[in-house]
């Protein structure tokens, strides 16, 4: 167990800047939320707290919104107990059920078991449940896939098991790859896990990428994705807000990349893509 901060973000309007705030928050290592009438509690282990990254958060600084926050020093928690008693199955269109081995099982769904280590992607937010919603109409059978940015791996188990024969997943956070390790076993599925960034990537090309990350960083990764996916392959991404569609759409157009479809959630937004023949 270690000692955690817990901010008390309050923000007005609530919609749709409580999922924004949250998604700026994690890329500057909070882990944990809890949603609020009138804002969101965010919690970050106190050794990893910096307030100049805070401070310069652009939701911070735009006049479109009006955030306030304080603070408090959280100590020994145990944060397997506390998801424990909020955690509940995810049930995506009645088809893929995401749950805990805590949770009973449904046989007559599709299941996918996950126990979060501090890792995103429970299947509780948005983006991640649109990733689902668009993999299961996706053909993976004997297909090459990468998971940047895995979180728990839920969509790179989900990819093994509807027939990628390789699954490589990728996250920058080493608890994530320790918990992708143990979702792996929990789901009985063959996954390639490495701690790394898009710079990690080599020359190997795949069929499928799932990006479930940050407009930021997908600007940023958008080239380097289509430098390592197979022409005719598909890229799928999300973390994107509605506003965020266009700036993405005009890198995937630079890049050779065609929009196949898109699926909204609440303000989320998910991307299909397919790069075009040379």
């Amino acid at each position: 167990m270690q000692n955690y901060l817990e901010f008390d973000f309050k923000i007005t309007p609530l919609q749709p800047w409580n999922e924004i705030m949250m998604a700026e928050l994690i890329e500057i290592g909070f882990d944990s939320f809890t949603e609020e009438h009138d804002g969101i509690l965010a919690y970050i282990p106190k050794e990893r707290f910096n307030e100049e990254e805070l401070k310069n958060l652009w939701l911070l600084k735009t006049e479109e919104v009006q955030i306030s926050y304080s603070y408090q020093e959280m100590p020994n928690i145990n944060w397997n107990e506390e998801w424990e008693k909020n955690f509940n199955p995810i049930n995506v269109e009645d088809k893929v059920l995401i749950r805990a081995e805590f949770h009973p099982p449904n046989p007559q769904l599709h299941e996918i078991i996950i126990q979060p280590k501090m890792s995103f992607g429970t299947g509780h937010h948005p983006t991640t449940h649109l990733m689902i919603q668009q993999m299961m109409e996706m053909d993976f059978q004997n297909q090459t896939v990468l998971d940047m940015g895995c979180g728990t791996s839920v969509l790179a188990i989900y990819a093994k098991q509807k027939g990628a024969k390789r699954v490589v997943a990728i996250d920058i956070d080493e608890w994530s790859v320790e918990n992708s390790v143990e979702n792996a076993q929990r789901n009985q599925v063959e996954l390639e896990i490495a701690q790394g960034t898009a710079e990690s990537l080599g020359h190997e090309n795949f069929d499928i990428i799932l990006a479930n990350i940050n407009r930021n960083i997908l600007i940023s990764d958008i080239p380097t994705y289509v430098s390592v996916l197979n022409e005719g392959g598909q890229l799928l991404l999300s973390g994107l807000c509605f506003f965020d569609v266009d700036d993405i759409l005009d890198v995937c157009n630079a890049h050779g990349l065609r929009l196949e479809k898109r699926q909204q959630r609440e303000e989320w937004m998910s991307l299909l893509l397919t790069k075009t023949q040379s």
